[in-house]
């Protein structure tokens, strides 16, 4: 990505119309007291780069006495990212660390060889109530990464780059872009910003990484003449450069990286190359075997039955 000049698509033009190759609009789910809208994976794509899960949490209005309680469960072999734009979540883990994810920050989880946590309302959230809007997504280790070390990596909205320039401000979470570099080492090549358009403003977009899209999250945007509103998910042709354009004032995430190349295995909370690992996996939940979480050892959410085997995910290849 730069701030070069770069000219429009033309329509007629094939490369040109076809900036965006897949569009996809993700299936919600209502959870009660709030909507999930996950875009990946789809039967149309199941991975952008090292993306493999893509959820839209809210957004949510919890009242007094309201809040979120996802019990101590498990992971292996991926890393997730939990971005705010509002509200609070209180994470805790089984390396004992307890973070409040605040709005614009990083939280980095490297499950590797396996990590259990809990992601909960706080007391005093709860006590007050709260709007929580954001987005969580799972990556996919590189093969050679995928037993590593777990670990948490946090890091504040003020050590991020923000841009902010002739309309356009981001905030960048991982990769470069923009000139800059996130404070976050991922494991693969990575890109990962949020980014806001005034009203009537454009911003180009250059193919700096092999895989690359954006997920809208507000207002309406256009792409080679073709018009976009929130909550969609738009996989850009690879190699393209393009130019976004903002019909109202808009927001929208733009993330990528390099493909993993060997397809990955999801069942549940556990994604990895290798099926053994994940039936490994399955059976040290079930008998125990995983590390606690101190201060919410009490609870945890047992292994599911009967969600069938383990689905394939790679790039753009159906599920099987």
């Amino acid at each position: 990505m730069s701030w070069s000049p770069t000219p429009d698509p033309t329509l007629g033009d094939r490369d040109s119309v076809n900036a965006v190759d897949i569009l996809i609009v993700p299936r919600a789910v209502d959870l009660g007291e709030m909507t999930v809208r996950r875009a990946l994976p789809s039967t149309k794509r199941q991975m952008v780069g090292p993306f493999i899960f893509f959820d839209q949490m809210g957004p949510a209005e919890f009242l007094t006495d309201q809040g979120i309680d996802v019990r101590p469960h498990p992971h292996i072999n991926l890393a997730t990212l939990t971005y705010l734009f509002e509200g609070e979540i209180l994470h805790r883990d089984s390396l004992g660390t307890e973070q409040a994810i605040k709005p614009g920050a990083v939280n980095w989880m490297r499950a590797g060889r396996g990590i259990v946590h809990s992601e909960r309302t706080s007391p005093e959230r709860k006590r007050d109530g709260q709007r929580l809007f954001g987005i969580q997504t799972w990556m996919a280790l590189p093969e050679d990464r995928e037993e590593d070390d777990p670990a948490f990596l946090h890091h504040g909205r003020d050590s991020l780059p923000h841009i902010d320039a002739d309309g356009v401000t981001a905030r960048l979470i991982a990769g470069q872009a923009f000139g800059e570099t996130s404070p976050l080492v991922t494991a693969s090549d990575t890109l990962y910003a949020d980014v806001a358009l005034a009203a009537g403003r454009s911003m180009p977009i250059d193919p700096t990484t092999e895989e690359c899209a954006i997920y809208t999250i507000s207002g309406e945007i256009s792409i080679a003449g073709d018009t976009f509103g929130p909550a969609q998910l738009l996989v850009l042709h690879p190699g393209d450069r393009i130019t976004v354009r903002a019909g109202s004032d808009a927001r929208f995430m733009l993330f990528g990286g390099a493909p993993m190349g060997a397809p990955r295995y999801i069942w549940w909370n556990f994604v990895s190359s290798r099926l053994e690992r994940i039936e490994a996996a399955k059976e040290e939940w079930a008998r125990g075997r995983f590390d606690t979480v101190p201060g919410d050892e009490a609870d945890f959410i047992p292994l599911p039955e009967d969600i069938g085997k383990p689905r394939k995910a790679q790039g753009g290849v159906s599920y099987p």
